[in-house]
């Protein structure tokens, strides 16, 4: 007989297991649906709802309307062939590269849900959430000059794109390097962060760890 954390362990382990079963037969079984009527629009909020049973970000189908503006193809929440198992799948770009929520089986309540790229092998993650991928993605928009922005972006993003970022924003703040922009306005992000590191290394700034 276990007492104490023992038990804690044993039933956290439980509903883990139990959670990521369920979520992997419905998926499944959304996935059948959906691909007998393709000619349909994935209904990415119900899917969450009812079959992650988690509650879908407030904004996400302004992140869809944007991800097709920029030219992905959005794809069913159920194609999950392939795919870890709690990746929910947004949309995919022309290289391949599948956007996605990630759904952890035990996350607390109000714990929201990062955006990711899955790949065959990995996931990196895009953004803490749907509403900081969104402010992102409107900055460097914003930061292309007049000749190769349409707007299409600030359109696509509507009412959510207003909440998040004011376009012009970038040029007022007069800092030149959108990555220290990111960093400094809309959060971390591994890549912008990457880059930095190495442009450090590259001019000989070597930081020694004792």
């Amino acid at each position: 007989m276990k007492i104490g954390g023992g038990v804690v362990y044993e039933c956290s382990r439980a509903t883990a297991l139990r959670t990521l079963f369920l979520f992997r037969r419905s998926t499944a079984s959304s996935s059948r649906s959906v691909r007998s009527s393709s000619s349909s629009f994935p209904d990415h909020i119900s899917f969450i709802k009812d079959v992650a049973a988690a509650q879908p970000p407030q904004h996400l189908s302004h992140l869809l309307k944007l991800l097709k503006a920029r030219g992905e193809s959005i794809i069913s929440p159920g194609a999950k062939q392939g795919l870890i198992p709690l990746a929910i799948p947004l949309a995919k770009s022309s290289s391949d590269a599948l956007t996605a929520l990630l759904r952890w089986p035990t996350a607390p309540p109000r714990m929201e849900m990062p955006v990711v790229e899955v790949w065959k092998h990995g996931v990196r993650l895009l953004a803490k959430n749907v509403d900081q991928f969104i402010h992102r993605i409107l900055v460097e928009e914003d930061a292309k000059n007049l000749l190769e922005s349409s707007g299409m972006l600030f359109h696509a993003a509507a009412e959510a794109g207003e909440k998040l970022y004011k376009k012009g924003n970038f040029a007022k703040s007069q800092i030149s390097d959108i990555d220290v922009y990111l960093l400094r306005k809309v959060g971390l992000f591994p890549d912008v962060l990457e880059r930095k590191v190495m442009q450090h290394f590259a001019k000989g700034d070597h930081v020694r760890f004792c």
